[in-house]
């Protein structure tokens, strides 16, 4: 009777640390919500401090139009700033979870950036665009910055800078935009923000 008895407390005890086990992924504390940049991590204004919005829930409305209909239905969360003049910026980051989905997201908004100028000539006869590759950053699982010019007949000249990282399964995207053309775009100091943004996702 005793042998018996300590063979079904043993198959006991066995069974409570499987469960335990299997349990034990489950209870794991979740992965922390990604970090945003602050104002005082954006490019440098001359002569107006930046101003940051809340942390937002969805996508921009004011998002650049060629990455809009690439944007999943992932979690995704931004951040607006702006200056007392004619410089705004955002921060858009997609929870994506999947490192691979991930990865094809990236590439996929890297190509929607590439391409923006021929849609915005294509879909506007009175505007004419032209993209800059500014490379990539090695940051994380990598970065890439882009340069966009924007010149409308009706004599406007708006100049974008924007660029895609990613963390395992999140990606991030910033958008940096003021009236100008490529020789007004901080590019120095914008691949500076952009690997501040990836860095600090998590």
């Amino acid at each position: 009777m005793r042998t018996r008895a300590g063979a079904l407390l043993a198959v006991a005890a066995t069974g409570l640390a499987l469960g335990a086990t299997l349990a034990s992924p489950a209870d794991a504390a979740p992965k922390p919500a990604p970090k945003f940049l602050a104002a005082s991590e954006l490019p440098p204004h001359p002569s107006s401090s930046w101003t940051a919005g809340k942390v937002t829930d969805g996508a921009p409305d004011n998002l650049l139009s060629c990455l809009r209909e690439t944007l999943p239905g992932y979690d995704s969360r931004y951040r607006a700033f702006h200056t007392d003049l004619d410089t705004s910026a955002l921060q858009l980051t997609i929870v994506v979870g999947d490192t691979g989905k991930a990865k094809a997201l990236a590439t996929r908004l890297n190509k929607d950036i590439r391409t923006c100028a021929t849609q915005l000539e294509q879909a506007d006869p009175e505007v004419e665009a032209t993209h800059r590759d500014y490379g990539t950053l090695p940051v994380e699982e990598g970065a890439r910055v882009h340069g966009l010019h924007i010149e409308g007949s009706w004599g406007s000249s708006d100049i974008k800078l924007l660029s895609v990282g990613r963390d395992g399964g999140t990606v991030t995207v910033v958008e940096w935009e003021q009236l100008g053309d490529f020789a007004d775009a901080p590019v120095k100091a914008f691949r500076k923000t952009t690997t501040k943004a990836v860095d600090k996702l998590y």
